[in-house]
């Protein structure tokens, strides 16, 4: 089997386009964006040009978006930015028991910082309760942290409900779309939310790059602290290099998100899973509220290791892990109450932009040789 890449919410290619985007920054624009002679206003320009890319893709203004070094630092300044700033308010947060690591472990440690955080659960799909997280709510509440989408699952959360109750209750609220730039439309107004991630190798940019959207009128404490770069909030010369990145990534994405070639690839690829082995393989996830890119299977009594290491060609993801005999779901499993004969054979297939049916069917018949 040739190789195959199946794992599109792990990591994108470069598009073509932003590779192209970038290449003369590796040569004619050297100098610094804050230099206000000849070598420096270009640079600065093409950096306010790559922020209202990106801007235009989820609809702020560009002041709003501040360039990090990806999603894991967009979610640690969100965090622990905003409690650093606001924590004499109170100091609870609400976030879910199935966040990426880039939100657990800074709410972990600010909890070390004096901060009480609930962590709410999720029904069998996946998906909070937003009546839940109403009643997790209390006077000390600051701030609230639900991802968009779940990386493993794919799963939609109700995120327009839960901005509603955050709006009500004077709270800010945080979303992680890592997963869902690019992918689905994202407009941080419908969604009411005040802050909102962006990783770039997630939508066709380099690693190293992300964005962390700030609402004007929500107050942060810098992560790093210098000069005032990135509205005074992100102290370091710009990485113009890499912003040009993802900006033409989020140009791309724009034109891109009402194609449903995506959608229809992945039902295609369920709709194949489920006539080859029925009963024998089970969806994890949420069936309609789920990214159009997302599908997260599991082969009954089997080991979702076991069967990718008998197809190397085949690059895909796991949601359990085997040590020394015994199967450990995934935590997004565990919460979702999947039991273990199911779980311990999960799968996610991610597919992206260069993905075809007939790739597709080469894995649909690599795992019927070897089931």
């Amino acid at each position: 089997m040739s190789k195959l890449y199946f794992d599109y919410n792990a990591s994108t290619p470069l598009a073509a386009e932003v590779v192209d985007a970038m290449h003369p920054l590796l040569k004619d624009y050297y100098g610094n964006p804050s230099a206000v002679h000849w070598a420096g206003k270009p640079v600065k320009e093409l950096l306010h040009s790559a922020r209202k890319q990106v801007s235009d893709l989820i609809g702020c203004s560009p002041g709003e978006v501040i360039f990090t070094s990806g999603g894991s630092e967009a979610n640690n300044f969100a965090l622990k930015g905003y409690y650093f700033k606001n924590h004499h308010k109170g100091n609870h947060i609400i976030t879910s028991k199935i966040e990426h690591p880039a939100i657990l472990n800074p709410c972990r440690f600010l909890e070390k910082m004096g901060a009480r955080v609930t962590y709410v659960g999720v029904d069998r799909y996946g998906r909070v309760s937003p009546e839940e997280i109403e009643k997790s709510i209390t006077k000390d509440t600051i701030l609230i942290s639900i991802m968009h989408s779940n990386n493993e699952t794919g799963t939609l959360q109700p995120i327009v409900e839960i901005g509603e109750i955050a709006q009500r209750y004077g709270i800010a609220f945080h979303t992680d779309a890592s997963q869902s730039v690019g992918k689905v439309a994202v407009d941080v107004n419908a969604l009411k939310v005040d802050m909102l991630t962006i990783a770039g190798h997630k939508l066709y940019a380099p690693k190293g790059i992300g964005a962390l959207f700030l609402r004007n009128n929500v107050e942060i404490e810098p992560l790093i602290h210098g000069a005032g770069h990135e509205n005074g909030l992100r102290a370091g010369t710009e990485n113009t290099l890499l912003g040009v990145g993802l900006g033409k990534a989020c140009e791309i994405a724009s034109l891109q998100i009402s194609s449903s070639k995506q959608k229809e690839l992945t039902n295609y690829f369920w709709r194949q899973l489920k006539s080859e082995f029925g009963e024998r393989v089970v969806l994890n996830g949420h069936p309609e509220e789920r990214l159009p890119n997302t599908l997260n299977v599991s082969f009954v009594s089997r080991i979702g290791q076991d069967l990718l290491d008998k197809i190397p060609g085949l690059a895909a993801s796991t949601g359990s892990a085997c040590h020394a005999g015994s199967i450990e779901l995934s935590p997004v499993l565990k919460e979702m109450n999947v039991p273990e004969e199911i779980g311990m054979g999960a799968i996610r297939f991610s597919i992206g932009r260069y993905t075809t049916k007939e790739e597709i069917d080469t894995v649909i018949e690599g795992f019927k040789e070897i089931y």
